[in-house]
């Protein structure tokens, strides 16, 4: 199996069962090893009192494409530490884009930056630390 194929079929497996992700009408755009672009449309339903993207979405996209970056080799891997910097707000109707790519991996830690953008601009930037558990969660032939 190649790199490639190992990352699309664990991104296949991850979604399936990532009822969070699905029911907040995230997209997965793209998956390579070490990368993810996924997407998600700011709902009323996600916007806070000014009338903007909470927050708590903006991070939730951020935090999936993060998850299906580092678990794109295909071991089980979680967040150990995420932190999120709000840039600019997300509005209603805005179409999310959450691009993650891989910074560090060795051993069993990883970190991961996500660009999280609106109409071409930067809205967030998320940094994520992620450790493997030392399992696969796919099966390589």
């Amino acid at each position: 199996m190649t790199d490639d194929e190992r990352a699309s079929l664990s991104a296949e497996t991850m979604w399936k069962n990532d009822r969070a992700s699905r029911g907040l009408g995230m997209e997965v755009l793209s998956v390579e090893p070490g990368k993810a672009t996924l997407s998600m449309t700011v709902a009323e339903v996600m916007t806070n009192g000014h009338g903007t993207a909470h927050g708590g979405f903006i991070f939730a996209l951020a935090d999936s494409a993060f998850a299906f970056a580092c678990n794109s080799y295909g071991e089980t891997t979680v967040a150990a530490h995420c932190s999120i910097t709000y840039i600019r707000p997300g509005r209603l109707g805005d179409q999310l884009i959450a691009e993650a790519r891989e910074v560090s991996r060795a051993g069993r830690s990883g970190i991961y930056d996500v660009r999280v953008s609106a109409n071409g601009q930067t809205i967030a930037e998320f940094r994520g630390h992620s450790r493997s558990l030392g399992s696969q969660f796919i099966e390589s032939p």
